[in-house]
């Protein structure tokens, strides 16, 4: 009685009932122990030998399993190694009940994949005591199992939501020209969002703007800011913006909408084939490496400004390193990741080797983009980060046409008119009147046809009044790369110290029924710049521009004193002009 009333508490212990299993081929043992099993308030299912306690395991899938070692036709040993397979990742603990006391014996029984024992004769309360543990342990596995699957079925989710978030991602920062003859690039991501960013796309002028940016961490925390970043650099330099603005732009948006430690360190590429000219801004990345057309190492232009989205605009500076550039030389641009990859060692690939492969291939300038992959991958690195490489080769460029909407012509006839536009020495200064005035043809229908021939004479015109006309800049300093940097230091100290003066643009426009006439006149108030009037040879990198105004513009007049300067434009309607 004194053992029914702790059996009788011990139950009401129990969190609930269970399904036993009690597999013993001594009729006597079997009736004890399942009464004692009873009576802790658990369902009893009884066999008679291992291979009946196989199938009952299959059909009643039980909670715990009570097997006796040694029984006819199955014994113990066997049984338990099928139930264990059996019940795959789920967790039905199986006691042997065994008179054996030898050590070899026990161990088979554990080998054979039982989990623990029960030595006869039974005691209720180490029975009640051994249940209990063992149902406490299902409920955690099986409470392990269900985080399991939750923790699988939000990490799916994650993926899942991770990989579209990569496909728009992908569709917006690709948008540009990446596949252009004149750019080859290398990049791969230290996880499924790469923190490097590489955005190229053809300005209305001609030439192109180029990005390769490098966003702080990695993965999708590193890439939150390359969505804005590409908005900015595609939007502003389809509409004609310098390299300098889209600078401007691009950092006052990333300070104000990235966290603190999170910046962009980038390399901006302003590349004129016409001109023969490149603009570089370094912020942050390593050395942007010039190399002449046989390989050989011409200028490096290291980072001397902050990378975007650290500083505000009042000590933000966005100018560039305007360099001369001529057909076949390349430039050659990476990111971290490629300096501090890391052999088996702990030694970084550093700036040496990138040297290294450079000399390597003197007079091979074509193979030097390949060279330093074989010898990254020669390297056996580990990137501790996302890795680009990029080579930038001066060639002429060729836009893909651009796919224009259709534009309604009916209307042409009411496309006659004249504005004038006079921007001052505080205009001038600040902002870039260009893209408005594109904007302001853009207007007239059939014209976005010559958009690129249109920005080209703007740009062209705009630029001797401002830095002959106001600025008084001898285009004779562009001589040679040191002219160039003195010639572009002198002119941004001088716009900055600006204090009077004006440019007067006049647009005339008078349509005909095949199209019309545009009229461009520029005109400022200095002293004029008459060596660059008709005539002029351009020697060397000086007088380029004008000479490419003439060449796309049907009349070219200057003033006599050279500070005015009317460009008449004929265009007609389905002919597409590409500059």
């Amino acid at each position: 009685m004194a053992k029914d009333r702790a059996a009788g508490t011990l139950a009401d212990q129990q969190s609930g009932p269970l399904k036993v299993l009690i597999a013993d081929d001594n009729p006597t043992d079997r009736m004890i122990l399942a009464r004692l099993v009873s009576r802790l308030g658990h369902a009893v299912i009884s066999a008679e030998n291992g291979l009946e306690a196989l199938v009952q395991f299959s059909v009643e899938k039980p909670d715990l399993v009570l097997l006796d070692a040694l029984m006819p036709v199955m014994d113990g040993f066997e049984a338990a190694r099928r139930m264990k397979l059996q019940s795959g990742e789920n967790l039905i603990p199986i006691i042997f009940l065994t008179s054996l006391t030898e050590t070899d014996a026990l161990v088979q029984c554990l080998e054979a994949g039982g989990d623990d024992f029960l030595t006869k004769p039974y005691n209720p309360v180490i029975l009640q005591a051994k249940i209990q543990a063992f149902n406490r342990m299902q409920e955690m596995h099986q409470t392990l199992q269900d985080q399991r699957d939750l923790i699988s079925g939000q990490h799916e989710r994650l993926l899942h939501e991770q990989h579209l978030a990569k496909v728009i991602y992908d569709r917006v920062a690709h948008a540009g020209s990446l596949d252009a003859a004149n750019l080859r690039f290398v990049q791969t991501a230290f996880a499924m969002f790469n923190g490097d960013i590489l955005l190229a796309a053809y300005k209305p002028s001609g030439g192109m703007h180029i990005l390769l940016g490098d966003f702080t961490g990695h993965g999708l925390s590193a890439a939150i800011g390359a969505m804005p970043l590409a908005e900015i650099f595609y939007s502003m330099t389809a509409r004609g913006f310098s390299l300098r603005d889209i600078l401007l732009e691009a950092n006052s948006k990333l300070s104000r909408i990235l966290p603190v430690d999170i910046f962009c360190c980038a390399v901006l590429i302003e590349i004129n084939p016409d001109k023969g000219l490149v603009s570089i801004w370094n912020g942050g990345l390593p050395e942007v490496l010039l190399l002449g057309g046989s390989g050989e190492l011409l200028h490096r232009v290291p980072s001397t400004h902050l990378p975007l989205g650290v500083a505000q605009a009042e000590r933000f500076d966005a100018t560039p390193v305007v360099l001369p550039m001529v057909i076949g030389e390349r430039l050659l641009c990476l990111t971290d990741g490629v300096i501090e990859s890391r052999n088996r060692a702990g030694d970084q690939f550093g700036e040496e080797r990138v040297a290294e492969v450079i000399n390597r291939y003197q007079a091979r300038p074509g193979e030097v983009f390949d060279g330093l992959l074989q010898a990254l991958e020669a390297f056996h690195g580990s990137p501790e980060d996302d890795i680009s490489l990029l080579e930038v080769i001066m060639q002429p460029l060729q836009a893909p046409p651009a796919t224009l909407p259709q534009e309604d012509v009916r209307h042409l006839d009411g496309q006659d008119w004249q504005l004038a536009y006079t921007f001052r020495a505080a205009s001038i200064r600040e902002h870039n009147p260009l893209p408005f005035l594109l904007k302001v043809l853009m207007e007239v229908p059939g014209l976005r046809a010559h958009a690129g021939r249109l920005f080209t004479i703007l740009s062209e015109l705009y630029s001797n009044a401002l830095e002959h006309g106001l600025l008084k800049l001898d285009s004779s300093l562009k001589l040679d790369s040191l002219g160039f940097n003195r010639y572009y230091r002198e002119r941004n100290e001088r716009l900055r110290l600006l204090g009077d003066g004006w440019i007067r643009v006049v647009l005339d426009h008078r349509p005909d029924p095949d199209g019309g006439v545009l009229s461009i006149e520029v005109e400022d108030s200095g002293d004029g710049f008459i060596e660059q009037g008709p005539g002029r040879v351009a020697d060397g990198y000086a007088g380029r521009g004008l000479a490419l105004v003439r060449a796309l513009s049907d009349e070219l007049v200057f003033n006599p004193t050279g500070n005015q300067v009317r460009v008449v434009f004929a265009w007609r309607l389905g002919h597409t002009a590409v500059s």
